[in-house]
């Protein structure tokens, strides 16, 4: 089963018209995107865009052999033109099926916004569906969906990142599925930046007028195993970390800075981590990391090293300089090389924050100093041992490894 992307982009196209934000400014070239529309085997059309047959022109396709066209969402604006030839558009109810005369089934998928999304079959046995714009499947549970994972998962990937989520808890997307995002807005800026924020989700894009053969993985992007996120206070890293999972169901957050009763600032500060999490989310308060590691289970968000040091110092004395010449110094890189080793034998994938503090004024204090240098240390040991480490600076994403 083939499929063209006639377009990639969130109905109004990308650049948005009249718009003067940075990202639509530098949407350019393959960069731009008009709305998305599907062509399958040149005989369905999902969305009618205005433009449709142009773009089918440039990407070497005609609409002459389409025998249905189908809308996923409601289109604001004027009527959409139907080119010559083409029939009239029209949804399916959701969970009816459609059986056309090319031997290809549609099922119509419930969503939880006004849309329907649609789950295809070829001829040939192979897959797709496809979500409209910032919609989710509705009442999904695990093996309700699909026997066995889509070969292809068209979706708002950006816009509604828990759609993915829902859709590997259900067991609808697995490690061959290939997820395209589409429905591309300007919030986040296209290039470089939306490839990485993608792939991190184990989701890729493509330039407008791109033909795919569904049921081909190989560009699957690998989603890191083991990540390190670091940057300053209030750099952003923390978001960036919980971006990088919040496609995943089940993650355990760890929260390495415990509760501190009476302290109305740190509450404020946990409310805040809190409130961004998904729901779907679990919360474990400890600075117990090892074993974590070596259980199996979901993914890890562990935040922040930082603050596992400042516990580790605490438990050894480092802290006291008679006490860290007395043995707390050899008692902490033992806790250390503890630590890296249950990261390299992590099965389970780990997504750790920490503060990068070598860069600031030097501390005025000698114990100041101590944890400063300890951080580093931990810090640039945890990096050995992940495939991908990242450095956050305002809320920008440089990628030092990976």
């Amino acid at each position: 089963m083939d499929l063209t992307l006639l377009g990639t982009g969130a109905p109004a196209g990308l650049p948005r018209p009249d718009c003067p934000c940075a990202a639509c400014a530098c949407a350019l070239a393959a960069d731009a995107r008009a709305a998305t529309s599907l062509l399958v085997d040149g005989t369905l059309l999902l969305d009618l865009t205005p433009g449709a047959a142009f773009a089918a022109a440039r990407a070497g396709r005609s609409l002459a052999g389409v025998r249905q066209v189908l809308l996923s969402h409601p289109h604001d604006g004027p009527a959409l033109e139907v080119p010559a030839g083409l029939p009239q558009p029209g949804r399916v109810p959701d969970g009816r099926e459609l059986a056309l005369l090319t031997g290809h089934r549609v099922r119509a998928v419930a969503m939880d916004a006004p849309g329907t999304g649609y789950a295809v079959t070829g001829p040939d046995g192979q897959r797709l569906l496809y979500l409209p714009p910032g919609c989710a499947p509705a009442g999904l549970t695990e093996g309700s969906d699909a026997a066995a994972p889509y070969d292809m998962v068209l979706a708002d990937v950006v816009g509604r990142p828990d759609a993915l989520a829902k859709l590997r808890a259900a067991g609808a997307v697995g490690p061959t599925t290939d997820v395209v995002a589409v429905h591309l807005d300007h919030d986040v800026p296209p290039g470089p930046e939306l490839r990485r924020r993608l792939a991190a989700a184990g989701a890729r894009t493509v330039p407008d007028g791109t033909t795919l053969a569904v049921g081909v993985y190989e560009d699957v992007p690998d989603v890191p195993r083991r990540t390190l996120v670091l940057g300053g206070a209030r750099s952003g890293k923390s978001v960036e970390a919980e971006r990088r999972l919040e496609s995943f169901p089940d993650v355990l957050y760890v929260a390495t800075g415990g509760t501190r009763r009476g302290d109305q600032e740190w509450a404020g500060r946990v409310a805040a981590h809190r409130e961004r999490r998904p729901g779907s989310w679990r919360t474990a308060e400890t600075c117990d990391l090892v074993p974590l590691l070596a259980e199996d289970g979901p993914p890890l968000l562990i935040d922040c090293l930082s603050l596992w040091l400042t516990d580790a110092m605490d438990s050894v004395g480092a802290w006291d300089d008679a006490v860290w010449a007395d043995g707390g110094e050899k008692a902490l890189r033992k806790r250390v090389r503890e630590l890296t080793a249950a990261v390299r034998a992590a099965r389970r994938t780990v997504v750790a924050v920490s503060n990068e503090v070598g860069s600031g004024i030097v501390p005025a204090t000698a114990s100041g100093r101590r944890y400063r240098d300890e951080l580093g240390r931990l810090n640039a040991a945890f990096a050995g041992e992940c495939e991908q480490v990242l450095l956050v600076v305002a809320g920008q994403v440089l990628t030092l490894r990976g």
